[in-house]
């Protein structure tokens, strides 16, 4: 592991521990949050792990020992549960161009989450466009993640568990402490043993997309009621590291454990595209559990896992993943200039988001496809069976 990596960690879960001693601030909630908590029939039970070191028999689908502490406790790394967003306007004072943000958009609702502020919490419990989703954000795998939170009919709300699986975030829901994989959406451990998050299409992209894209988006808020250094890396240097952090899972496969990789079709047709093709090809159109795809990748999107500065880290760019195709009609993409993309039956201007900009289809959007941008030992540790496109 590179030097001085350790140490960052160290920090890392310093933050985590005293972020669980400070009692949140007041701030307004964006307009469509919930006014009050879930409902909670009485108090939860005890943690999965207190319960299994007393001998009671736990509801899990993995070994319990596999679960591992990450070193803060549980919601010591504090979720956001009301989020305030600000106007592109007045983001724009703080972050640069280049500064990663995680896009969902919702119905006419579209909204970016900096990893400046993600890396911080990990979690985000928010109602977008009337439905309530967790927003999620595991930097120890670079998943950004986002989920519908109501489970036969029940609208959760989600915490940091402390613990990982694979080095990946554990979530916790409140109600019954069940612990869930942020990886794959399920209840691992407890209660709520085998139950899915539905899963929703996001992307990862820079500021300047996205305030190009929606000048009147709206922007998770540095108000979170914490006060942490947002903008830094605590993770300086994870990037150029040869293995993940606190992981003793399963690697193999064809590619080095922190390859960069865009992963897709769940455990039906596992497929990963390693970020290093896709730089040289920047258009890679391929099948999927039957369905075909495209995958697209712009330069121009830092790297929130490198330097210090996240704006400063390498360039790693942005990826998007689409069914290539707009009211019946098939389409093909090839590169176009430097960032955009063009569809050879209608030469109409594309962006990563999958907007057209300019040409007879301009003002249309590709139906997104959920993906998440990851490293390959993760992908490889929950799916050893993955299919990766090496040209």
């Amino acid at each position: 592991m590179r030097n001085g990596l350790p140490r960052r960690m160290i920090f890392m879960l310093a933050v985590g521990l005293a972020a669980a001693a400070c009692a949140p601030g007041a701030g307004e909630p964006a307009s469509d949050a919930p006014e009050t908590e879930p409902a909670v029939a009485g108090d939860p039970p005890e943690w999965p792990w207190d319960l299994a070191d007393a001998g009671v028999d736990v509801p899990a689908s993995v070994p319990l020992e596999e679960i591992r502490s990450g070193g803060p406790p549980p919601d010591g790394i504090p979720p956001i549960d009301q989020p305030v967003f600000e106007s592109v306007e007045k983001a724009d004072e703080w972050l640069e161009p280049q500064d990663p943000v995680q896009v969902f958009e919702f119905g006419d609702d579209a909204r970016a989450y900096p990893l400046a502020i993600l890396t911080f919490h990990e979690i985000v419990n928010d109602v977008v466009a009337g439905e309530p989703v967790v927003v999620t954000y595991c930097p120890l795998c670079n998943s950004g993640l986002v989920f519908k939170r109501t489970v036969d009919g029940e609208v959760l709300d989600f915490g940091t568990s402390g613990r990982l699986w694979n080095s990946n975030l554990v979530m916790y829901d409140r109600a019954t402490r069940s612990l869930w994989s942020q990886f794959t959406g399920e209840a691992i451990v407890g209660e709520r043993l085998g139950q899915e998050l539905e899963r929703l299409p996001m992307q990862i992209v820079s500021w300047d997309e996205y305030r190009t894209s929606w000048p009147d988006g709206r922007v998770l808020s540095r108000d979170t009621g914490e006060n942490r250094p947002y903008g830094e890396n605590p993770y300086s240097g994870y990037d150029s590291s040869a293995s993940p952090f606190l992981f003793n899972g399963e690697t193999g496969g064809p590619l080095p454990q922190m390859e960069r990789v865009v992963t897709l079709g769940g455990e039906e047709d596992p497929v990963a595209y390693p970020l290093s093709l896709l730089t040289k090809k920047r258009v890679l159109s391929d099948g999927v559990a039957g369905e075909p795809i495209v995958v697209l990748w712009s330069p121009g999107t830092a790297s929130a896992l490198d330097t210090r500065d996240i704006p400063q880290g390498k360039d790693v760019g942005a990826t998007g993943v689409f069914r290539p195709s707009i009211g019946g009609q098939d389409l093909t993409f090839e590169p176009h200039g430097k960032e955009d993309f063009r569809d050879t039956q209608t030469n109409s201007t594309w962006t990563v988001l999958g907007q057209a900009v300019a040409g007879p289809l301009k003002g249309e959007q590709l139906e997104r496809v959920a993906h998440d941008d990851t490293f390959w030992f993760v992908q490889f540790a929950f799916r050893p069976e993955t299919r990766v496109v090496e040209s």
